[in-house]
């Protein structure tokens, strides 16, 4: 099937395909069964990885899968097809952002695990989604004043911070995951590396789509030899059923508490950005104005789609960067090849057996495969930071003291967990929270709300899902110019360092 796909991505037709043409029925299929496939291992990592943290049973764990993806296939519909003034209407797939991971698992810990922490984070995740979808809505010149919380300065260190705090989380699985009894055994780590190995090689020497799905491939790859080794158990494959429907509030209902809540609004700002990114990255891509109006559609579907997941058992959701490159790379701009993948995604979301079977990885080699992830979001941040001028004193301290706070949970645990209140260390026991809030307070103490911090970034696409350097002459032209921000009176576009252009919020 990848062979038929690529052969159709580099027909001389793949360019003709503008973002609202509704392609024949076996194009849609297939294009739209090739975006799945970037996305899978994206997709499932999280509620595995959130899962297997608060010790959930395997049955738990895997109707936690399905309704992960049955919301996934509903929230891309929702972005991509459109709904009124609610979705930007682009090839855009919805997935749980990484942002959320580290908080939900330090709010889900200190409300005891189990089913009793899911139900406080989706409490604070309906809250967080519907707050989102309420911003959205706001006038044109106040959603431009708040965006500007958001420089590359900020964007840049929240996202390296992101990487930073969630490698850890990949290489505790790497060692077989806390609180196993052989936790630290030298056999999990080699699982690790090796599928850390196979990985690297596919996106070494593999064509853009196969570097695309080597996540999915190294997990796949690491399983069979585990299986193989008698380290992987599919017991629960047999006793799972063949259709599953995802009910609400499946785990009881949700808790609206204070403190998780705020710290769940925290994360849907800076999923925001990330949102906005994505936007004008595949706006560009597809040669289709992108606004502000655009924006807050994309950011509307957003919210709707984290509350939608707060009540069917899921978590926030937010623009996947991985399809983004995808779609740069097939040249395939339709919009409704994404209505087909959130079909795809809703069809495997009704079968508990394929859940169980991706239940079933085994801890090193899902350790494997997260840390390179985990990885590959660092250096996104990293990249953003590239284009922030750190010879100038404000902008290094603004990134170097953020880094120092995104490290003090992990370091001196004990301050949070002996010598502070319960619920005020749910809210500040998490890099990513510490981090993010002192980035955006030194931000605009050194740098107000003029300047470059008027730039709304574009989020830089991981290694593994760019175009390689063979595959350069097959990337679609980028615009010279970024579209006009539709109010008038808006501001010109601000020049990035790498020529492209992106409108001043």
């Amino acid at each position: 099937m990848a062979r038929v796909a690529a052969r159709l991505s580099s027909s001389g037709e793949r360019s003709t395909h503008p973002v609202d043409e509704v392609l024949p029925l076996p194009k849609l299929a297939l294009y739209g069964f090739q975006h799945v496939l970037a996305f899978y291992a994206g997709a499932v990592i999280v509620p595995i990885i959130v899962g297997n943290a608060l010790k959930l049973s395997p049955e738990q764990l895997v109707y936690l899968i399905n309704a992960d993806l049955f919301t996934c296939g509903i929230a891309s519909i929702i972005q991509a097809w459109g709904i009124g003034r609610i979705g930007a209407r682009l090839p855009l797939i919805q997935g749980v952002t990484f942002t959320a991971v580290s908080p939900m698992i330090g709010l889900g810990l200190g409300a005891g695990g189990g089913t009793a922490a899911l139900l406080v984070i989706y409490g604070a995740v309906i809250t967080a989604g519907i707050a989102t979808f309420a911003f959205a809505w706001l006038p044109a010149k106040a959603f431009r004043t708040v965006m500007r919380l958001f420089p590359p300065v900020v964007t840049g260190t929240v996202i390296t911070v992101l990487g930073i705090v969630l490698i850890p989380v990949g290489l505790n699985d790497a060692a077989g995951g806390l609180g196993s009894p052989d936790f630290g055994d030298p056999k999990h780590f080699a699982y690790a590396g090796g599928t850390m190995l196979f990985i690297l090689v596919l996106m070494k020497i593999g064509r853009p789509f196969l570097s695309s799905i080597s996540i999915l491939l190294g997990l796949v790859g690491g399983t069979l030899v585990a299986f193989l080794l008698g380290d992987a158990q599919f017991g629960n494959v047999e006793n799972s059923d063949w259709v599953g429907v995802t009910t609400p509030f499946h785990f009881g209902m949700p808790q609206f508490q204070w403190f998780p809540i705020v710290l769940m609004l925290i994360v849907m700002l800076i999923t925001m950005v990330e949102t906005t990114g994505d936007t004008y990255a595949v706006g560009d891509i597809v040669g289709k104005e992108v606004d502000s109006e655009t924006v807050a559609r994309a950011l509307r579907a957003d919210g709707a789609a984290t509350a939608l997941g707060g009540v069917l058992n899921s978590f926030p959701y937010v623009a996947f960067a991985e399809n983004v490159g995808l779609v740069r790379m097939t040249k395939v701009k339709s919009r409704f090849v994404v209505v087909a993948a959130g079909v795809f995604m809703i069809i495997l979301g009704l079968l508990p057996k394929a859940a169980a079977i991706v239940a079933a990885v085994p801890h090193g080699v899902l350790g494997g495969a997260a840390t390179v992830m985990f990885g590959m979001v660092a250096l996104a941040g990293i990249q953003t930071l590239g284009k922030v001028d750190l010879k100038e004193e404000k902008n290094a301290l603004i990134v170097g003291v953020s880094l120092a706070f995104a490290l003090l949970p992990a370091t001196v645990p004990v301050f949070f967990t002996q010598h502070m209140d319960a619920d005020l260390s749910s809210l500040l026991n998490s890099g990513v929270t510490l981090g993010a809030t002192a980035a955006i307070v030194l931000n605009l103490i050194f740098n107000g709300l003029s300047g470059e911090s008027r730039a709304v970034p574009k989020i830089e696409l991981p290694a593994q899902v760019a175009a390689p350097a063979d595959a350069a002459d097959e990337a679609p032209e980028v615009a010279d110019e970024a579209p006009e921000v539709a109010e008038k009176g808006a501001p010109p576009a601000v020049e990035k360092a790498d020529g492209a252009h992106t409108p001043a919020p």
